[in-house]
């Protein structure tokens, strides 16, 4: 149990996929424009990467390495990982329009997602078991969503704010991204 707890500690904050790793960005700066969608984003991800992480350690344990084709575990992951994409937009296009609509091309990037794959292949990486990968891939989803929420927080916030020309835009939202990359380093010292 402390093994799990230190897991989840380690990649929901130490190790932010998004603001230690940078990994994900695209959709991280993409989606934080509103709070609502980040949200959104943020439990999508969640979902993906938890049921990428459950499946891919599954079979990557039970098929691939028996039969010896460890090498084909990206190929693989990667076909898992679009597959569940798939189901979480048809979800959202069913029962949550709104959402579906707010996230617009962002949702299908979660594929391509290179945080969604890093998990994946993190987890073999550190021949974690199945629930090992379950609760990395659960905590690092945790982890990026609370990055995206807390920077669309900081975005509706700064929407009213002065800023000076040349950095209206992208540039404030970098430098922001930057100074929460540097908040989460504090969190470095916990281990």
């Amino acid at each position: 149990m402390k093994t799990l707890i230190l897991i989840a500690i380690g990649s929901a904050l130490v190790n932010n996929v998004v603001l230690s790793q940078f990994l994900g960005l695209c959709p991280f700066l993409g989606v934080s424009k509103k709070v609502k969608t980040a949200s959104g984003m943020g439990t999508a991800v969640i979902f993906v990467i938890t049921i990428a992480s459950l499946v891919a350690a599954v079979i990557y344990r039970f098929i691939l390495t028996p039969l010896d084709l460890q090498y084909l575990r990206t190929i693989v992951f990667i076909l898992v990982i679009a597959a569940l994409v798939q189901f979480v937009e048809m979800f959202l296009k069913k029962f949550i329009k709104s959402l579906y609509e707010s996230l617009g091309v962002y949702l299908p990037l979660i594929t391509t997602n290179c945080a969604v794959l890093g998990v994946a292949l993190t987890n073999v990486q550190k021949s974690y078991g199945i629930l090992e990968s379950v609760v990395n891939g659960f905590a690092t989803a945790v982890g990026f969503a609370v990055a995206i929420i807390i920077l669309a927080g900081l975005r509706e916030k700064m929407e009213y704010n002065d800023i000076p020309k040349p950095f209206q835009g992208m540039p404030i939202v970098m430098i922001t991204a930057g100074l929460m990359a540097i908040a989460f380093c504090g969190f470095a010292g916990l281990f």
